[in-house]
Parts: C-alpha cells; structure tokens; sequence
C-alpha cells in the first residue's frame, strides 16, 4: 500500500510536469484495491480494471512502467501482457470492463461443462467498478446475466462517495450498490474499504462463493475519494477542503500502519524502511517511463485485425500519406 501510496502520488506530479498527459489518482483507495487483489489466486482468476487500479496491478505483479505506458499513451493498452499477469488492458469507458468481466466467467462456466470442473472450482473474474459506474445500464445487464447464468464473477465495487462532481446520494438509488444484490439473486458485502484486512477477508468470501459455483457476488467498499476525479477535475468547485478532512476519515495507511505497530507485527524503523524502499521505486518507474520514447503510429492500424481489412489498408495508407505530408 505504501508503494501504490508513492506511486499514485508521483504519477500525479508526472501530469503536472508534462510527463504524463492525464492521470486519474486513487487516493485513499489503496486499502480496497490492495486488500481485494490479494484475495484472488492470479494462476487461474482473472482482473478486469478500470483506468483506476494502480494499486490492484501492483499487487498483482504488474510491471509499473508497463502499467504507465497506458497513461503516457504510449501505448492505449499497456505493455503488459494480460494474458500471463491476468489482469486486462486499463478500461476507461465507463463500466467496460464490468461487460468483459461477466462474457470472461460466463466462458469459465461453459469450460466446465465441456472439460469438467476442476477440483479446486472456477477460475473468477473479478470486476472493479465505482459507485458512479454502478448508474450505467452495461452494468444492470453485466449483474443481471450473471446471475441468471450463474458466472463466477464478483462485482467489487468502490464507492468513493463521488461520481466526478455528483455524491453517491445523488448517483445511487438507496445509496448502497450493494443492496442491489438481492434483486439479481446474488450474495452482496458492504466492507470498510479503509480496512484493508477487512478487505481482503470480504472478497476472499466473495471469491470463494463463486469458485464453489453458486455464482456472482457483490462487495460494496466504502471508501473516501481524497483527491480530485482526475488531473483535469478541480474538486474546490463543488467541496470544500474541510468537507474533504472531515468526510475521508481515517487514512487506511495511517490505519493499517498503526495496526501493525499495535500488534507487533512491525518495527517503526521496518515502516520507515518500506517508505524509502518506496520513493526509489517511484523514482525508478519514472525513469523507466522517460525511457519508453513513442510507438510506430502504423500499429493502430496493425494491430486491429489479424488479417486487415480493405478498408483499414485504405484509412492506413491515407494517414500514411497525410503524416509524411505533414
């Protein structure tokens, strides 16, 4: 948590400085991300993220400056290879990669039937959303047909209090994603997402009903969004500073850093440790995204089909011809 803590941070710092064109900061979401993405057994479950989760591709092995690519737009899906990490490409339309998510575990469902289950259950999607995706109607369908066909898919949720500028009350009917899970027949979990204990033990039962094939499940983090929606986003304009003091509540690294402390779990001076050890890494990610340099343009075009179309050949030869112009 604290390397994503750093990270999140720099990246913000990488945008103001030219580096990175936008960037969308998770802070305060570092206990929900971490805590769910170590429940998961990346061998054979699957992440679907959105343009948010720093902080789950980290936990999972994801390489950050592949990771940042995306961002840099040096490359729209990243670098890493989704494949062998298990976590998709970034998806930054809204609600996405709940889609993906459900056709992906509706797949594990059916590879069952043919090969037989394993024994040790169904491979998981786990999909991330936040309480503003959660007013997407892609996301009604996505809940509805896993739970009519029985997807092992868990919905984790982070309801950060704000869709962009709109609070939760004003973007959830109920204002509780979670309470929805009834009506798709589903399990659901509302978990402090500033817990990260509390987390990882909400989505590990999460996991473990839909491994077992009783289907989707629903956990609902409630959580603090502690900074802007995105580097373009000026939250002054519709909180105040003290609103966002007082309604973030306790840091979840200030909290799980006590945690430790209290149980003897840790030393001040191995915290502090994990502190530096985290600077320099940011300080490495950021000379590793200064190293990328751009991508051949022609690879939109390559990279769309197998076998290319006439009419991409068409629209690849003009830009062709319009960038040598240029």
């Amino acid at each position: 948590m604290t390397a994503v803590r750093r990270l999140d941070q720099a990246a913000i710092a990488w945008q103001r400085q030219g580096i990175l064109p936008a960037y969308a900061p998770e802070l305060g979401q570092e206990a929900a991300q971490v805590g769910s993405a170590l429940a998961l057994d990346l061998s054979r479950d699957f992440v679907f993220p959105t343009y948010r989760e720093l902080g789950v591709a980290r936990a999972a092995g994801v390489n950050m400056v592949e990771y940042m690519s995306t961002h840099l737009a040096t490359w729209h899906g990243g670098l890493w290879d989704p494949a062998a990490s298990h976590v998709a490409p970034i998806q930054a339309v809204v609600a996405g990669s709940v889609l993906h998510a459900v056709g992906w575990a509706h797949g594990q469902t059916l590879l069952a039937r043919t090969a037989g289950a394993a024994a040790e259950g169904l491979a998981v999607a786990v999909t991330y959303l936040g309480d503003g995706a959660s007013s997407q109607g892609d996301v009604h369908e996505a809940m509805n047909f896993a739970g009519v066909f029985a997807a092992p898919v868990v919905f984790f949720v982070q309801n950060n209090g704000w869709a962009i500028s709109v609070p939760t009350e004003k973007q959830v009917a109920g204002g509780s994603v979670a309470a929805r899970g009834a009506g798709y027949g589903m399990p659901s979990l509302q978990v402090d997402g500033n817990d990260a204990a509390a987390v990882l033990e909400a989505t590990r039962r999460a996991v473990a009903h839909a491994r077992a094939g009783h289907g989707p499940a629903i956990v609902e983090a409630m959580t603090y969004r502690r900074g802007p929606h995105a580097t373009s986003d000026d939250p002054g304009r519709y909180r105040t500073l003290d609103e966002e003091r007082l309604d973030g509540g306790a840091d979840p690294l200030v909290r799980l850093r006590e945690r430790l402390l209290t149980a003897g779990i840790a030393s001040e001076a191995t915290l502090d440790g994990l502190d530096e050890t985290a600077t320099a890494e940011a300080e490495d990610v950021r000379a590793g995204v200064l190293a990328l340099g751009p991508r051949p343009g022609a690879e939109m075009f390559d990279f769309v089909f197998t076998e290319p179309t006439d009419e991409l050949q068409r629209q690849k030869a003009v830009w062709r011809e319009e960038s040598e112009h240029a």
